[in-house]
């Protein structure tokens, strides 16, 4: 990426820019009472915004229907179609790209599968790069327009987007995507961590923690506003729960469901077959419904899941001081029972701090929506150092 020159010039566009980002269409005398320039520097920066694309004029007040005395004021906005971010969720099993303009609005989504073969690197990266060309596809977005790519994986990933060399399953989840996804700025995140920057919004100034759910438990961390790394990128993995008790693993929701409905079938304790489809190992939401329709086993596990699930809120908590966990990720959706039954365990045991616990609303793509949130991040925060085509074209649809 080219370096520029630091110059008042640059530093005015810049502010007038930042603001530009959080607003509609403005006139000079509302970024003049916004950024504290001279009326005069923030023309030039506007014009000179026009100029490298980030910016495009409007009509002016007065033809808009905004009715002013003397001369019309002139009123330029975002570009938001300037250039884009592709936020990409690659998991174990399954890829989700999707891509984004500039206000974040999503364009277009894709989906990979991984099945078995996640940990196979030439695999992963294949996937991960077919889908996000057929997302820019499906968007009708060409691959010059892509300003930043960030992907969430299911490892701790330092600031500088490496993950701890664990000789397997880390090293499999983050072997390099640079390569495949050559379009612009490439960021590599952890897909907790993710997750959290998804959710900011909806938690406001609360200490939360997002808590990937399913297949297992992560957490991505917010505490005072920041999100919470560490050295190595490991806070919020949560091993230690291999030695919490009543927990003794970081499985998560989804995975202890088919593991308790295993062990009662293995007992001799038979469900009603009807409600839980007679599989071994039925999805977890599948044995979440049966528990609302009463079937005892499916009410057991939930029991069973909503206990975890309150003892693992209980050590964030302690630990962190944190107002609210939001159990995240594609069981979010049909996880209400067992957040009710959690809320009843914390209720009674009544320890200091409890946390709020709630269900995410992003259901499955919360990763991805993290992902474009973080790719947005990187361009907001040093825009004018992406070069922006003249143009903006288009692929054929």
């Amino acid at each position: 990426m080219p370096q520029r020159r630091e110059t008042t010039r640059a530093t005015s566009a810049e502010a007038v820019l930042a603001w530009a980002f959080g607003t509609g269409a403005f006139t000079a005398s509302e970024a003049i009472d916004a950024t504290g320039l001279t009326r005069s520097t923030v023309l030039a920066a506007c014009t000179e915004l026009v100029r490298l694309g980030w910016l495009r004029d409007l009509d002016d007040a007065r033809a808009a229907g905004e009715y002013r005395k003397g001369r019309p004021a002139r009123r330029s906005e975002l570009d938001e179609t300037a250039g884009v971010v592709v936020g990409v969720d690659a998991g174990q099993h399954r890829v989700t790209a999707l891509v984004a303009d500039l206000r974040g609005t999503v364009l277009a989504r894709a989906e990979g599968s991984l099945g078995e073969s996640g940990l196979e690197v030439p695999v992963r990266l294949r996937v991960v790069e077919e889908t996000v060309a057929s997302a820019l596809a499906a968007a009708g977005v060409a691959p010059d327009r892509v300003l930043a790519t960030v992907l969430g994986i299911p490892a701790p990933v330092d600031a500088a987007g490496e993950s701890p060399d664990d000789g397997g399953f880390w090293d499999s989840m983050n072997p390099g995507f640079a390569a495949v996804v050559p379009h612009g700025v490439v960021v590599v995140e952890n897909d907790a961590n993710a997750a959290a920057l998804a959710e900011r919004p909806s938690s406001g100034d609360a200490s939360f923690a997002a808590l990937l759910s399913g297949e297992r438990f992560g957490a991505g961390l917010v505490v005072d506003g920041a999100l919470l790394r560490g050295a190595r990128g490991g806070a919020g993995e949560l091993r230690v729960l291999d030695l919490v008790d009543g927990v003794s693993s970081s499985d998560g929701i989804g995975r202890t469901a088919r593991t308790l409905v295993r062990q009662a079938r293995a007992e001799g304790r038979v469900p009603v077959d009807s409600l839980l489809g007679g599989d071994d190992e039925p999805d977890a939401a599948v044995v979440l419904a049966a528990a609302a329709l009463g079937e005892p086993l499916a009410l057991e596990v939930v029991d069973g899941l909503g206990d975890r699930l309150a003892r693992v809120c209980v050590l964030l908590a302690s630990l962190l001081d944190i107002d609210r966990v939001v159990v995240a990720g594609a069981i979010a959706d049909a996880a209400g029972p067992v957040i009710d039954r959690a809320r009843e365990h914390l209720a009674a045991w009544d320890l200091d701090p409890t946390p709020e616990v709630v269900a995410s609303r992003l259901g499955g793509d919360v990763v991805a929506l993290g992902a474009v949130a973080r790719a947005l991040d990187v361009v907001r925060a040093d825009p004018l150092a992406f070069p922006l085509p003249a143009e903006a074209p288009v692929l054929a649809t």
